[in-house]
């Protein structure tokens, strides 16, 4: 698919589940309110020198935030697959399935990130100059199209073996074509921006309007991307 078209379907799909949507806006508010709460309560404490407070609430914030994370994670992963198989439906509710795979997701990127981490802290050792800023930042972004290739095959098998073939995943990068990829991030990069800024305006015109707004488009968002990166993967 041309990048136009995958563009203009995935900027109207998430509206194709207003369901989906709507509940997965609430898990975003949620989130966002355990975040929150979680910091200020653990801010309170600490200034209490309440030790197990403190500790405390880390745990259940952390515990709550990971499993609204890896529900949404995982519904995202449905609609790529999707997006793959260029199906015009929207994935259905299934909590345990997605909420698994959100964690495979999540050792998905956790492989794929702490790679590069581990290449640049020795090409830092060795040449202990430029060059090694150079080598990583190459090394960097090829992995990150690769966790997105990554994404892509485990969202199609749900196999986290597969997902973590990360040579084929690179080869991936090849087959989709790494300008088109590259221009397709700078894309998406540039319409998730114009929303963040027109939604910025209307926040600092009205503060509760604006931040439902904003809860809206993080999920909006996630739903668009997942979906355009899906469209991008189906070629392969």
């Amino acid at each position: 698919m041309e990048l136009g078209e995958i563009l203009s379907d995935a900027l109207i799909y998430p509206f194709h589940n207003i369901k989906a949507l709507v509940i997965y806006v609430i898990l975003g508010i949620i989130l966002g309110i355990a975040v929150g709460g979680t910091v200020a309560t653990i801010l309170v404490s600490a200034a209490a020198k309440n030790a197990l407070a403190v500790i405390g609430s880390g745990i259940i914030g952390i515990i709550i935030a990971l499993i609204i994370g890896f529900l949404i994670t995982g519904y995202e992963l449905d609609i790529v697959k999707f997006g793959i198989e260029r199906d015009p439906g929207s994935p259905g509710l299934d909590f345990v399935r997605q909420f698994i795979n959100g964690i495979k997701f999540f050792v998905v990127y956790i492989v794929y990130m702490i790679i590069p981490i581990i290449i640049s802290s020795i090409l830092a050792v060795i040449f202990q100059h430029w060059l090694s800023g150079i080598i990583s930042a190459i090394v960097s972004i090829i992995f990150g199209l690769a966790l997105m290739m990554g994404q892509c095959r485990l969202a199609k098998t749900e196999d986290l073996g597969h997902a973590l073939a990360i040579g084929d995943a690179i080869g991936d990068i090849s087959r989709v074509g790494i300008v088109k990829l590259l221009l397709f991030i700078i894309l998406v990069f540039i319409i998730v921006f114009v929303l963040l800024i027109l939604c910025g305006l209307i926040l600092r015109w009205n503060g509760t309007i604006g931040g439902i707004l904003m809860g809206i488009l993080g999920v909006y968002i996630a739903f668009f991307s997942s979906r355009a990166i899906g469209l991008l993967y189906s070629d392969v």
